[in-house]
């Protein structure tokens, strides 16, 4: 079976919670112990899928770069790959089983996008039939357009860190607080 690349995609600018926070890097903000980003990388990790990651320095060449650059960067970087599973790098809660189970699920649709109490969330498995369309994302819109176009298949898991961004500081606080729990 040939495993998709999951794309981690932490080349944004993070002006919301910059703004709100004074200053500080969401991917860099302390969450228990380590940094937001490295908790999503260390579930990539765990997943056992191979991974890339996108970062500000890949997308530095272009003018105000956007999710959909960011896609375009990883997909250009990775054409090797069986499929891409689009993360962003600010779902610190995110479960490695649910980055295996969108792999799996690519393996008959070429869409893949994991709900969450009907929520739709992240990372969003594209197959390689998508390829040229992901190499052509520009702007903010990141791959809407080539979920629209392909049709998606839902997947419903139980996983609330597929939907749980830290995009303000508010959230980051409830991903700590979660992370406490045991989710």
């Amino acid at each position: 079976m040939p495993f998709p690349t999951v794309l981690m995609l932490a080349a944004g600018r993070s002006e919301r919670f910059r703004a709100a926070s004074g200053g500080l890097d969401k991917l860099e903000a302390p969450l228990r112990g380590r940094r937001v980003r490295d908790w999503v990388l260390a579930a990539i990790q765990a997943s056992g899928l191979p991974w890339h990651v996108v970062e500000r320095s890949h997308t530095a060449h272009l003018d105000s770069p956007g999710m959909g650059d960011s896609i375009a960067c990883g997909v250009a970087a990775t054409q090797w790959a069986q499929g891409w599973l689009v993360l962003p790098a600010d779902l610190p809660l995110i479960n490695p089983d649910t980055l295996r189970q969108v792999a799996q699920a690519l393996q008959t649709h070429a869409v893949v996008v994991p709900t969450w109490q009907g929520e739709r969330g992240h990372p969003v498995g594209f197959s390689v039939a998508c390829k040229d369309a992901l190499l052509a994302l520009r702007g903010d819109e990141g791959a809407r357009a080539v979920v629209k176009t392909r049709g998606a298949c839902l997947l419903p898991l139980g996983d609330p860190g597929c939907v749980q961004d830290v995009d303000t500081p508010d959230a980051l606080r409830a991903a700590h607080h979660l992370l406490g729990a045991g989710q």
